[in-house]
């Protein structure tokens, strides 16, 4: 299991990992080994996930959720499997935790006296330099 927050846990059976080549630093061994780490995770199906979180999650993941609500994380940075898997990872975990995160509610507020005060004495200057911008009229006699 890799715990993810204090109610979401993940178990390894549920993430598929395969090893691809990868472009970047790793001189002529990049061409041989395959270091890069892609994991693959079936959020639409966990079993660990409530609706919220799934939704949060494919809001969050973007283009690296499929369309069945697989996400794939895709980890080259590093030039070893070990570290590159490491960081894939991480990167799973700390993306689910952003997604299982509470949403904050904003709390209605009313402008202050002050701000409307502000706000009322900026548009009487803009209306006078407008007015001034106008061309004088003329009077005829």
């Amino acid at each position: 299991m890799i715990p993810v927050t204090d109610d979401i846990a993940i178990d390894e059976n549920e993430i598929e990992e395969v090893f691809v080549r990868a472009s970047g630093p790793g001189g002529q061994n990049v061409n041989k080994v395959a270091t890069a780490v892609q994991l693959r995770f079936d959020a639409a199906r966990s079993p660990r996930l409530d609706e919220r979180t799934r939704a949060q999650l494919r809001l969050l993941a973007g283009r690296r959720m499929t369309a069945e609500g697989v996400l794939v994380i895709i980890a080259r940075r590093f030039r070893t499997q070990e570290r590159n898997r490491q960081d894939a990872y991480r990167r799973l975990v700390e993306l689910i935790g952003r997604a299982a995160e509470p949403v904050k509610r904003r709390v209605a507020t009313r402008p202050t006296a002050a701000s409307r005060e502000r706000r009322r004495d900026t548009k009487l200057a803009r209306a006078r330099t407008k007015r001034l911008r106008r061309p004088v009229e003329q009077s005829v006699e």
